[in-house]
């Protein structure tokens, strides 16, 4: 690899690389793909047995608050667990980027922070407020990585990034230049 994040090719090319494409692949992403996914578990294993038992000892709000903060957290394990999944089959192989983007749309990431509170919210068992604080924390990390993917520099132009773009068309206009010497 080069100073330029470029690398070599097979025919001795110079090719630029994406890192944002490379991501999934990372030690970095696996981290947050082993977290995302484990808390997934954690929360279907609290939901289905302790917190069974949590929820009999609360009143009417107590209850109501806890239906309906367990099914926001669920609602937004399942989209985290959606994205970090569809992140894999990409750097996988499994999908081209064109069909992830295709899939993303059914992804909505902006709609799953913490709710507006509720009656009997200060009721709600320690062990489904830590589950729900863990995932907002897991939300808030997937929204910047998500925005990093969304905004990267693939060097093409595609993207409102100026630098890129600019070091874009100092590459074409160089390589144009050198091509035609």
């Amino acid at each position: 690899m080069t100073e330029t994040g470029s690398t070599k090719s097979s025919s001795g090319q110079e090719t630029l690389v994406d890192f944002m494409a490379r991501f999934a692949g990372s030690e970095h992403f696996n981290r947050v793909f082993q977290e995302g996914m484990g808390l997934v578990e954690e929360t279907a294993n609290y939901l289905d047995g302790p917190g069974r038992q949590d929820a009999k000892a609360l009143d009417r709000h107590g209850s109501i608050a806890y239906a309906t903060e367990s099914m926001r957290l669920t609602t937004r394990l399942m989209q985290l667990a959606s994205w970090l999944l569809l992140q894999r089959a990409v750097s996988a192989g499994e999908l081209t980027e064109d069909a992830a983007l295709a899939e993303k749309h059914r992804i909505n990431l902006s709609e799953i922070g913490p709710g507006t509170p509720m009656p009997g919210q200060d009721q709600l068992p320690a062990g489904l407020n830590d589950l729900v604080k863990r995932s907002l924390r897991l939300h808030d990390r997937i929204l910047v990585l998500d925005k990093m993917i969304s905004d990267r520099c693939d060097w093409g132009g595609e993207t409102a990034n100026p630098v890129g773009t600019q070091v874009h068309q100092l590459a074409t206009a160089f390589g144009a230049r050198a091509a035609g010497d």
